[in-house]
């Protein structure tokens, strides 16, 4: 819906990330949006209510997603921020002397973006606008930089007075960003893992139309691109990175996102990989190929396997057809009746009994079965009232982030491949 620009770190020494040889592996912890360690938790929320906004977001991050994909305008990397996109935070600190930023931890996109002072229009945050002033490290990156350079043509020109690199990014729905590229340290609440010189969107003219929580000021973009965190540190990682993603909304314990060979690489009995697709022509995206759904002992094949991770989409999305063919399956092995009128963001509901008995269900990646338990693809309102939480769309599929709770899910993009291994995350 709305876009944040970013530029590629390029293989330019000016602009090569520098930090600390001992963070070549590191951890960070990830909260729920919903969780209590959330600052946008609200105690007085019912539970049913925490399950419909969640699904509310993941429908409306995939119109976003959408819109990237089927506009030319925005063929370049793009980031989505909350409320309605990704579900799960991370602490960001940025400048120096460093301020405290809530971000999104998002593999769907490449950039890091903050709203930034001056601002001649920005959406509310609790928080003051990030001052590249008040920095002492922040450098802006002018418009014959190599980083500027990478932006789409008609996506960026010359400052009129310090010949600045400004950016301008749309969506179809008229939401935007503008700015100025710069380069300023970041890390993670880690003394020993800062990255002096991140190349950032800096936004000072920012618009999007839908309901704000004023918390979040900005993503993390953690996406196949060239422009995001996970490109950026590149070789020091191994270019490998792993989550381990805990259950929503009454979880008090918080997620692990792990960077680095001797942090992200998963081994062991029950670990199964799958190609890593990715498309020049979306960069942001990691893609992988779906080509079927076991339930119980019923399989459903689909003839469009193509499908996004996403640890910023709630619910998994899949192709009329198949998902009209995986949810028969659903009711003739579990035996249960359609209710009508589902809540708000789900599709398919159930009352469940004494004798409802849930069977295994198989997601067919190439080359990778991976077995789902019940809790990764239903959520349960009051009253035994149960909803899938996998929904039809004809235009973008997302294996979504209910999907990969309690898996350590490790991306390896020198070797293109994503690995899966089941776990407990509030453990792990």
């Amino acid at each position: 819906m709305h876009a944040f620009i970013f530029l590629f770190l390029a293989l330019n020494s000016l602009y090569t990330l520098s930090f600390v040889e001992a963070t070549k592996s590191f951890s960070i912890e990830l909260i729920h949006h919903d969780s209590p360690l959330s600052p946008f938790y609200n105690s007085s929320l019912t539970p049913s209510e925490l399950i419909t906004n969640a699904a509310l977001r993941s429908i409306s991050r995939s119109k976003r997603v959408t819109l990237s994909q089927n506009n030319e305008i925005n063929e370049s990397p793009e980031s989505i921020v909350i409320p309605n996109g990704g579900d799960y935070l991370m602490k960001i600190y940025i400048g120096t002397p460093p301020i405290e930023r809530f971000a999104v931890a998002d593999t769907g996109s490449d950039l890091i973006w903050v709203q930034c002072s001056p601002c001649k229009q920005c959406f509310q945050q609790d928080t003051p606008y990030y001052d590249p002033s008040k920095s002492s490290t922040f450098i802006g990156l002018s418009c014959d930089s190599k980083p500027c350079s990478l932006l789409p043509q008609d996506h960026h020109k010359c400052g009129k007075s310090n010949n600045e690199c400004e950016y301008l990014y749309t969506y179809g729905d008229n939401s935007y960003t503008i700015g100025e590229l710069g380069t300023d340290s970041i890390n993670f609440g880690q003394k020993d893992v800062t990255f002096p010189k991140s190349i950032f969107g800096c936004g000072h003219d920012n618009y999007v139309g839908y309901e704000r929580i004023h918390k979040t000021t900005g993503i993390v973009g953690l996406g196949a691109g060239p422009l995001s965190l996970v490109s950026q540190l590149g070789d020091s990682i191994g270019h490998k990175f792993s989550y381990c993603l805990v259950p929503p909304f009454l979880s008090k314990a918080t997620s692990k996102l792990k960077f680095g060979d001797d942090e992200a690489i998963i081994n062991g009995n029950g670990v199964v990989s799958t190609p890593l697709i990715l498309k020049s022509s979306q960069p942001s995206f990691y893609y992988l190929n779906l080509e079927g759904i076991t339930v119980g002992q019923k399989t459903v094949h689909t003839t469009d396997g193509n499908i996004i991770i996403d640890s910023g989409t709630t619910l998994t999305f899949l192709e009329t057809s198949f998902y009209n063919n995986f949810v028969a399956s659903v009711k003739e092995v579990i035996g249960v009746e359609e209710v009508q009128n589902p809540p708000s963001g789900y599709n398919f509901c159930f009352t469940s009994g004494e004798q409802t008995k849930f069977p295994s269900f198989v997601f067919h990646f190439t080359g990778a079965d991976v077995t789902l338990k019940p809790e990764n693809l239903f959520v349960a309102f009051a009253n035994n009232f149960i909803c899938l939480s996998v929904i039809p769309n004809d235009q973008t599929f997302i294996f979504g982030n209910r999907a990969q709770i309690d898996f350590i899910v490790e991306y390896d993009l020198k070797g293109k491949k994503v690995s899966f291994a089941p776990t407990d995350c509030s453990k792990n």
